[in-house]
């Protein structure tokens, strides 16, 4: 990538490149799964560490992914913001059966997950 991406429309078929291995994607929701149930046992039983532990269960497979299976630098570094919703979005549009549909719109060949 080398300018900065401007807007949000130019950065959700970025990011989807950014995920093109079925691999990563896998470990992406299961650390958003993980995260979304540390977040729900956090506000079930008013326990902060539920918070933290969100964040590294959340964050952890993704980052691993990106390093060990994309080889590449996750977006977060450098779009904070829109990495996280992309992430959620990513994560509802695969549960919705959707996803394969997005990942060609942005230049992915079909591929499973």
């Amino acid at each position: 990538m080398a300018q900065k991406i401007a807007t949000y429309a130019e950065f959700w078929p970025y990011y989807l490149r950014e995920h093109s291995d079925p691999n990563c994607r896998r470990l992406h929701y299961l650390g958003t799964t993980l995260a979304l149930l540390c977040l729900i046992a956090a506000i079930g039983t008013a326990a902060p560490g539920f918070i933290l532990a969100a964040l590294i269960f959340g964050y952890g497979p993704a980052w691993i992914a990106h390093f060990f299976i994309e080889k590449n630098r996750p977006a977060t570094f450098t779009y904070p913001f829109w990495s996280l919703f992309s992430d959620f979005r990513m994560y509802f549009i695969w549960l919705g059966g959707k996803l394969p549909r997005e990942l060609e719109k942005a230049g992915i060949r079909r591929q499973a997950v």
